[in-house]
């Protein structure tokens, strides 16, 4: 993808968020505007879900084991 910008305001840009981060930065602005509050609404509700939230917990926990004695 590329995307067109008035040399002034990359060159703001470049010097507010550095070459590197530019695209995580435009990418975190537009976020919202394409798909709303309800991605995040979703991630709280999830979150707030307290049995969802062990049984998330278990399967991690029971994960942690996993791999630590394999011959690599």
């Amino acid at each position: 993808m590329t995307i067109t910008l008035d040399e002034a305001v990359y060159d703001g840009l470049y010097r507010t968020v550095g070459r590197r981060r530019m695209s995580q930065f435009i990418e975190d602005l537009v976020r919202p505007h394409v798909f709303g509050d309800a991605l995040d609404a979703g991630y709280q509700a999830m979150a707030e879900d307290q049995a969802r939230e062990a049984e998330a917990s278990d399967w991690i926990d029971s994960l942690t084991g996993d791999g630590v004695d394999e011959a690599r």
